[in-house]
């Protein structure tokens, strides 16, 4: 490998080693396996000094993946770019059935001289922070539904099912600590039950009210606020969605970001033939289903409630209209959608995807220089 070349590295990362391999520029230049380095600031360091030396320009890569941006921050830092790829848009070969960590750094390697791999987005540090937190209520969220199926289910087996048809409300609540078991071990096992499902939704609060907390802070604050104008968006949804996507400006179109979130269709055509699928379901999931989620508000008739009228009237007039609009687009679709016999679930996806173009709109608002009313 020669010494003046531009050289292509990639590292195949894991709790405690990295497998290192390099490229020389051009098609047929070398590709060669370097070893192991240990996972550590020092190790990193040094490995990147060295090659630096050897060579006028290194860039770097290696798989999103646990190890998180610890390594991407480091390589920048030290002046050289490095590329954080996508694990699902590596091109694999269908009949490789070998994988070791050898082959993979050199495969890497291989396919980021060649500028076959796609990279992810990196967060700042700060924004990783409040993103760890949202995801930290994400799961404190699954943790009380499946608490809450515990119960539920335990009182099935015991012929005692809920008449009512809303769960977990008052009415609800007050219903469980009337309950009378035969046998005094399952009266202990309901009530540790209920008990966890009431710390759970403790947990839940407080994650809650730690994120209203970080909000002011942020570098997306004004984006989030604005986003609350829309119907079925309130601080938690908005904060949750931006912190999975990010800056909304870095997606040229709407298209762009609602193929990110894997809500476009799939499609397998052939010659004259068309097909298309379900959607791809190929990009962010948390932020995919929030998006879903927030759109069910939409089956309903276009309004603003007592409790939107302040989030509506501290938005900039720009962000009013995107709201006012896409209550009345996205109302229309799901009843079109639903004259037209599609199931509800398929409707509410086609609304979540266009909703995705509505806060893509709101993010540029801002962007361009639309701010919230004080």
């Amino acid at each position: 490998m020669e010494k003046d070349s531009t050289a292509y590295v990639a590292l195949d990362t894991s709790k405690l080693r990295n497998a290192v391999a390099i490229a020389a520029e051009g098609r047929d230049g070398e590709v060669r396996y370097l070893g192991e380095i240990d996972n550590t600031p020092t190790a990193t360091g040094k490995l990147v000094r060295k090659l630096a030396k050897r060579h006028p320009a290194v860039t770097f890569c290696y798989e999103a993946g646990p190890t998180g941006y610890g390594l991407y921050r480091q390589i920048k830092s030290l002046g050289h770019d490095c590329m954080v790829v996508a694990p699902s848009l590596i091109p694999q070969k269908p009949g490789d059935r070998v994988k070791t960590n050898r082959r993979d750094a050199l495969s890497m390697a291989r396919q980021l001289r060649a500028g076959d791999l796609t990279a992810v987005w990196v967060p700042d540090p700060h924004h990783e922070a409040v993103r760890d937190l949202t995801r930290a209520r994400g799961a404190a969220v699954r943790d009380l539904r499946s608490k809450r199926q515990q119960v539920s289910a335990l009182l099935l087996r015991l012929g005692q099912p809920y008449p009512g048809k809303t769960t977990w409300g008052k009415t609800h609540l007050a219903w469980l600590s009337s309950r009378k078991l035969d046998h005094r071990e399952q009266c202990i096992a309901l009530e540790e039950m209920l008990h966890a499902v009431r710390q759970a939704t403790d947990r839940i609060g407080r994650l809650e009210q730690a994120i209203r907390a970080a909000v002011p802070d942020w570098s997306l604050a004004s984006t989030a606020s604005a986003l609350m104008a829309l119907r079925g968006i309130d601080l938690i949804a908005a904060t949750s969605l931006l912190a999975e996507i990010g800056d909304l400006t870095r997606f040229a179109s709407p298209r762009e970001l609602m193929a990110w979130l894997g809500m476009v269709p799939s499609e397998h055509s052939t010659g004259p033939r068309v097909r298309r699928g379900a959607i791809t379901k190929a990009g962010n999931r948390r932020a995919r289903s929030m998006l879903v989620e927030c759109a069910w508000s939409y089956r309903h008739p276009p309004r603003v409630g007592a409790d939107k009228l302040a989030k509506v009237a501290a938005a900039p007039p720009a962000v009013r209209d995107i709201a006012w609009k896409a209550q009345t687009r996205l109302s229309a679709r799901y009843r079109a959608l639903r004259r037209a016999g599609k199931p509800d679930n398929v409707a509410i996806t086609a609304v979540a995807r266009e909703l995705a173009a509505f806060i893509w709109s709101v993010g540029l608002a801002v962007a361009s220089g639309a701010t919230p009313q004080a």
